[in-house]
């Protein structure tokens, strides 16, 4: 029993304590899984980085399609789900255990993120910081950066370019 309480304690605090440094876990649906690597028009061996990897959907879709990608999450729990979840596709998947807020972005030929509102100015001047050897597109579910005006918008998708 002592087991069984101190594993639900963990789990509840490893999704709690995110919230207070980013957006809770939500999954991505599908359907804007494939909006968003339409949008993003990346080709294989190309590297999609993925703040907030949650339980790995969008980094194994990436790699079906023949993509790198880099996850930053910050909730050990779903780190641990996306590690199993990604397995099989380990040699083009990394996953990093931390905050996307303080972790240095690697290099990457497009971005994903599901984020809040409210961080959404915050990750608008990040992107601007970070300047990748090239331009650089931008996918985000839900929400839009305010003030920037998106290249498109499909299936509550937002597209933005970084240059």
């Amino acid at each position: 029993m002592f087991w069984i309480a101190t594993v639900l304690i963990i789990i509840i605090l490893g999704f709690g304590v995110v919230v207070f440094v980013g957006p809770p876990y939500l999954p991505t649906m599908r359907k804007q899984i494939n909006t968003a690597f339409e949008l993003l028009d990346l080709k294989e061996g190309q590297t999609l980085l993925e703040l907030g990897s949650g339980d790995g959907r969008v980094m194994l879709a990436a790699a079906k399609r023949g993509l790198r990608v880099v996850g930053i999450e910050l909730n050990l729990f779903l780190v641990i789900v996306s590690w199993l979840v990604t397995f099989r596709y380990r040699k083009q998947v990394r996953i990093v255990w931390g905050s996307y807020w303080g972790a240095p972005w690697p290099r990457a030929d497009g971005v994903f993120t599901f984020m809040l509102p409210r961080y959404m100015s915050r990750l608008d001047e990040r992107m601007q910081k970070w300047r990748p050897e090239a331009p650089i597109k931008l996918a985000s579910f839900a929400f839009a950066i305010q003030g920037r005006e998106p290249l498109e918008k499909r299936d509550g998708v937002y597209l933005y370019e970084y240059k």
